[in-house]
């Protein structure tokens, strides 16, 4: 193998440089005794300084995103998908190294303790994530976020680590005066974004979500060029064509991966079965659910709303869940006494999932009914309820939603390019960027969700 690696060398560079200048005596350190060099199928080999970061990585709560699969149910649908948010962490850390390094390069000055509170703040900015990500963030904890718990999180390290984590913190909220950092952490360019659609692509094969990352990055600038206190992120003109390929391929990869419709079928199928499971605890009958884990009951049996994050055991509790938490516990109630719970685990675990139809327009009142109806008779003819629970237990078998997405949020987050005349411009805006206008558009595609031993539609 050979040894030459460029993003490590121009980290040795960068790295050596501002040691000497914090430390003159330190200028000739090995670099050996600096790097950790983690090897990613994605962006290659990742360089991490044994400092701050290193420490950081090793901690319970990064560890934990080995343990929390990046796609949610998305690994059922697509057998490669079974990445996880630590290889995202890790990524998102990685672009913000080139970053970094190309708006240096550019003249846009950055100090050392800048680059380190970037660098964390784009390594921690997932830690917030439960079980199975994006799934089951609103059915846990109500009126929550995930980076609202991401930010309880950074706080709790922060104590840790002697408050070395203040100026990370301070990016993370938007908060530090040279806005620019937060923007490389959270924008519609940001390092997060292109780090996940560029893995996700590769662990699903969807080719439409390839994506020229490092073009992108290198085409990034800060204006005005000193970055001070307000300077923005922008495109130079060259980098255009790239982030208009960046646009189409995140609208490409939510229909083909994130809102495909197996994918909504598995969110439903868990959504049905925590609700079920809470029906159950509110009915009295606790006993059927002690097989499951400790800390996935504890967000079943505590009703954790958005303004409780911050409790000592709600966040434990938070830490310490999973994907192996949900997994086991799916397991373990396939067996009990609830005909309507055990089944529907069962065809969680078995990936015997519902069947997703996406309509033309929404339902007549009359022909909803009717579906209702079939689903009921189905539900008694097999056991699973009775004629008196029917009307209320229809509710895990038959659901209507919406899947929405638009690409490109024009009005909340432009996207800034630079011209060739130096005058900065909204991407759209731009008179070669053709398709970059129907990305702005707001797109709604309204679903069933149902068995499918019971034939309610044609299959498409």
């Amino acid at each position: 193998m050979s040894s030459h690696n460029p993003r490590r060398d121009a980290y040795i560079t960068t790295y050596r440089g501002k040691c000497q200048s914090l430390h003159p005596n330190r200028g000739r350190i090995h670099p050996q005794y600096i790097l950790k060099i983690f090897s990613d199928p994605v962006h290659g080999f990742i360089s991490v300084p044994r400092t701050l970061i290193f420490d950081l990585i090793r901690t319970p709560e990064v560890q934990r995103l080995r343990r929390i699969r990046q796609l949610g149910v998305g690994f059922l649908v697509f057998p490669g998908a079974d990445h996880t948010r630590f290889g995202h962490a890790l990524g998102a850390m990685a672009l913000m190294q080139d970053a970094l390094a190309s708006l240096e390069g550019k003249g846009t000055p950055i100090t050392s303790e800048e680059v380190t509170a970037a660098l964390a703040t784009a390594l921690l900015h997932d830690i917030g994530h439960g079980p199975f990500s994006h799934t089951l963030e609103h059915l846990l904890i109500d009126q929550f976020r995930h980076e609202d718990m991401s930010r309880v999180l950074l706080c709790r390290l922060n104590e840790r680590f002697d408050g070395r984590l203040s100026l990370a913190i301070d990016m993370f909220d938007n908060a530090y005066e040279r806005t620019f950092f937060h923007q490389l952490i959270s924008s519609q360019l940001d390092m997060d974004r292109l780090d996940y659609l560029r893995r996700d692509a590769f662990y699903t094969g969807v080719a439409e979500g390839q994506v020229g990352v490092q073009r992108i990055i290198k085409t990034l600038c800060v204006h005005p060029v000193d970055g001070p206190p307000g300077a923005q992120i922008a495109v130079e003109a060259k980098g255009m064509y790239a982030v208009e390929n960046f646009l189409l391929a995140r609208r490409l990869m939510y229909w083909q991966v994130y809102l495909h419709k197996t994918v909504l079928a598995g969110d439903h199928l868990l959504t049905a079965i925590i609700r079920r499971a809470r029906h159950l605890l509110q009915s009295g009958a606790r006993h059927m659910l002690q097989s499951g884990s400790p800390d996935f009951l504890f967000f079943l049996n505590h009703t954790v709303d958005g303004s409780e994050i911050e409790q000592p055991d709600v966040v434990d509790a938070y830490c310490r869940l999973d994907d192996t938490d949900l997994l086991y516990t799916l397991k373990r109630w396939q067996d009990t006494g609830d005909p309507i719970l055990s089944d529907l685990t069962r065809r969680f675990v078995n990936r015997d999932f519902f069947r997703v139809t996406f309509l033309d327009n929404e339902p007549a009142a009359d022909t909803s009914g009717s579906w209702g109806d079939r689903i009921r008779s189905w539900m008694i003819e097999h056991g699973l309820t009775s004629t008196v629970s029917a009307a209320n237990d229809v509710q895990y078998y038959l659901s209507r939603a919406v899947s929405r997405h638009f690409a490109y949020e024009r009005i909340a987050d432009s996207i800034r390019v630079i011209d060739r005349r130096g005058t900065v411009r909204e991407l759209s805006e731009m008179s070669n960027t053709v398709s970059v206008p129907a990305l702005t558009r707001f797109e709604e595609k309204p679903y069933l969700c149902y068995p499918k031993e019971v034939d309610l539609l044609p299959v498409t």
